[in-house]
């Protein structure tokens, strides 16, 4: 399984370190070119690779952070999406989407894919963070509307060190972490902690 990070800045960057952490190789591009992102990357850790936004879109699954509305350009990229998972870590601060949730119209775009909401309730730093605190793990919530999409995703948090807990589809309990313009669901930037995985 490869995996890619869409999106250097906060949480894209939080995102890589969780991957360095484990020793996980994963690539990372924006719009910037690959060397203006490799002197960061590198910092990170030596399985931190930027590349080329065409060359980390091969990966099998895709970590979609960048800022929401900007994933309409990266879904362009590629002509189908079959075959991929794409996980959706954007937020619509300031976006009045015309659906509820804003995973919705993110999966429009990314058409073939299997979408999974997930990554996207906590604050950078506690992304960043190592997610084992006194014992337990800090949870991830994931929702999709592709059941099969989402154990995949459990894993890959799992082998990361959350605690994925699956909150079911996108418009029921994804909805508790979505934040859209001034609706937001109640679960955004809970830290929780579950005692075992």
């Amino acid at each position: 399984m490869s995996y890619a990070i869409v999106g250097f800045g906060k949480i894209g960057q939080a995102l890589a370190q969780a991957f360095a952490r484990k020793n996980i190789e994963v690539t990372v591009a924006s719009r910037r070119p690959p060397e203006a992102l490799a002197p960061q990357a590198g910092a990170i850790g030596p399985t931190v690779v930027a590349t080329s936004l065409r060359d980390a879109l091969q990966a099998d699954t895709i970590i979609l952070a960048v800022p929401f509305g900007e994933h309409r350009e990266v879904a362009k990229v590629l002509p189908s999406w079959k075959g991929k998972t794409v996980i959706d870590a954007t937020n619509a601060f300031g976006e009045e989407p015309d659906s509820f949730p804003s995973s919705a119209l993110v999966a429009k775009a990314f058409t073939g894919a299997r979408l999974v909401k997930g990554f996207n309730h906590l604050p950078a730093a506690a992304l960043a963070a190592d997610p084992i605190v006194e014992g337990g793990h800090r949870v991830v919530f994931l929702s999709s509307d592709d059941e099969d999409a989402t154990a995949p995703v459990a894993a890959l948090a799992k082998q990361l060190g959350f605690a994925p807990v699956k909150l079911g589809k996108l418009n029921e309990g994804g909805a508790l972490v979505h934040a859209r313009g001034r609706i937001w669901g109640p679960l955004i930037f809970q830290d929780v902690f579950k005692q075992e995985q």
